[in-house]
């Protein structure tokens, strides 16, 4: 996929992960408002090719994120920080279920609180920010945390390749503070994705599709049951 801007030495985090997005097929991201994601909702935005769409809870935001990824091939959500991604995460979980590959982007807590010992809001009355994360490790095929700018760009990648070769959620946490900022790796010319496509073995296609219509045409009154991994 081409990515319709050009880069800029004053590229963003989160103008990078809009760019790497569009790259996969995203053109729609479904989301919640909150302080923790504000600045990187933002930034997303001034993506021309990237739409963000307001949905009135989470667990809109994921099943809304689902069908997208049913009728485009992947599909993203953006939420905020432990009240939203403990909301988002039903959906999740069926996208997991269902071998649906949907980019869960939450904004995270500042880089500068980890190691605190702080109690922040959103959060269960404790100083320990990696609650969501835990939850999250059951129902996606990757997790990354970008605290840093120097390893944002790899993590970034990682996620959205893994989601797209897996065929599963991923999960993908920016601290707040960092999604405005800039760095010299967002200014490079993005690698593009290598992904290997999926074959199909075009003789036990036929075949199964022979065997299906034999059996078909000789049933009286036939009924058909769809079963999770079917895909139009």
């Amino acid at each position: 996929y081409a990515v319709s801007c050009i880069k800029s030495s004053s590229s963003s985090l989160g103008l990078h992960l809009a760019w790497r997005l569009v790259e996969v097929g995203v053109n729609d991201v479904f989301t919640v408002p909150g302080d923790f994601n504000l600045v990187l909702l933002d930034h997303l935005l001034s993506e021309g090719s990237l739409k963000l769409v307001g949905c009135c809870n989470e667990l809109n935001v994921g099943y809304a994120a689902d069908g997208y990824a049913r009728a485009r091939g992947v599909g993203a959500c953006v939420v905020t920080f432990t009240v939203g991604g403990l909301s988002v995460i039903n959906a999740i979980a069926g996208a997991y279920s269902e071998n649906l590959p949907v980019i869960c982007i939450v904004g995270g807590p500042n880089s500068n609180d980890y190691g605190t010992n702080r109690i922040l809001h959103h959060t269960i009355g404790l100083p320990d920010f990696s609650q969501e994360l835990r939850c999250f490790q059951q129902v996606t095929c990757c997790q990354v945390m970008i605290e840093d700018l120097d390893t944002a760009h790899e993590l970034i990648d990682k996620a959205i390749s893994t989601a797209v070769r897996e065929r599963k959620p991923v999960y993908v946490s920016v601290s707040c503070n960092l999604a405005g900022l800039p760095h010299p790796n967002f200014s490079r010319e993005p690698v593009p994705y290598a992904i290997s496509p999926r074959f199909s073995n075009s003789k036990s296609l036929e075949a199964a599709v022979d065997t299906a219509a034999d059996f078909l045409n000789v049933a009286v009154k036939p009924v058909l049951v769809a079963g999770p991994k079917l895909r139009v």
